[in-house]
Formats: structure tokens, sequence, C-alpha cells
């Protein structure tokens, strides 16, 4: 037996030494757990939808900036009618997005959120945290919830980055094709931005 095979094996009598002294595996999350659990969700929901929007404004303000810069250069005989069109363009892409956005964000949330609920919190933890009670319990979700929250905006931009990404792109086109200019490529999609490594 090689040391590879060895190290191995010795891991696997390790696990199963500890398993045996903790007692057979926890058994699968009940009804009533689970039921918590979507209650829970429901708490959240307003929280899912402000994420869901705060991942469009970004991009989205980034590149109103731009095309303000943009706009002081144009003759002032066709300004406003090009910032007309550009509010126009991004309130179109707001509105069409936010709900899609939100609508993948809450369907995304049982299996991200909910998931990390079931596996970290007992079914008296959830009534606890339900409640709103000021207690650890409390602090405790709350210090979870980063996690909760990258684990769904991971999990959305990994869906549906591609198809906002397009739709950003469109945004951007009739952005540059009112003020007469090349697609700028400063702005960046919120998949994009949500990729691009930390300064």
């Amino acid at each position: 037996m090689n040391a590879l095979k060895l190290l191995v094996a010795a891991s696997t009598l390790a696990c199963a030494s500890v398993a045996m002294a903790q007692g057979p595996a926890a058994p699968a999350s009940s009804a009533a757990k689970k039921e918590l659990v979507a209650k829970v969700l429901q708490h959240q929901q307003q929280g899912v939808e402000i994420m869901a929007r705060n991942m469009l404004q970004a991009p989205v303000a980034q590149l109103m900036q731009g095309a303000g810069g943009m706009l002081q250069q144009m003759p002032a005989d066709k300004r406003e009618a090009a910032a007309k069109a550009i509010e126009a363009d991004v309130k179109k892409f707001v509105e069409e997005n936010s709900p899609f956005l939100r609508d993948k964000a809450q369907k995304l949330a049982p299996s991200t959120v909910g998931a990390i609920l079931e596996e970290k919190f007992t079914e008296d933890e959830l009534k606890q945290i339900l409640a709103w009670l000021d207690s650890p319990v409390s602090k405790k979700f709350g210090q979870l919830g980063g996690e909760m929250q990258k684990a769904l905006g991971d999990k959305l931009l990994a869906e549906n980055g591609a198809v906002l990404d397009a739709r950003f792109k469109t945004l951007q086109q009739n952005v540059a094709k009112h003020l007469g200019v090349p697609m700028p490529g400063a702005a960046s999609s919120p998949a994009a931005n949500k990729n691009s490594p930390k300064k």
C-alpha cells in the first residue's frame, strides 16, 4: 500500500470513528422545518427585491454618468432630444429588467437562502427568528445574511448573467446611437461587475 492509499485509509477510518462517536447522520428536514423556512423567506422578500434592484442600479448609474458628460459636448439643439431619448431607454431597461431579475431571485431564494437556513438553524431557532427576538439567534441570522445574499447573487448571475449582459449591451448601443458616438467600453454590465476583481 503506497503512502497515498495509506493516507486515504487512515482518513476514512478517522471519519468513521467521528461518525460513530456522533451517532447517525442528521435526519432530513421535517415538513415543519421546511414550513418555517418558507415563512422566513417570505419575510426576506423585500430584501431579495432590493438586492436584485441594486444589481441594476450600479451599471446604469455609471452609464448615465458617462452619457451626461458626452451630452455636454453635443450641440445645444441636439442635446435635449438625445437626453430625452436616453432617459426613455434607461427607464425602459430598468422597468423591464427589475421585475425580470426580481422574479428570478425569488425563484432561486428557496434553493440558496432556504438551503442555508435549513442547514444552519433548528426548528426552534427558526421560530425565534420569525418572532424577531432580541437574542443570540437573531445575531447569528444577521451574520449569515451576507453568505445567503452571496449564494443567491452568485446563482442569479450564473443562470441569468448572459441574458442580462445582452440586454445591457443593447442599452449601451442605444445610448451611444443617441449621442452619435461609438459604443463606450468603460461601462460594465451587472455580470461583468460581479466577476471583475476587486481593487
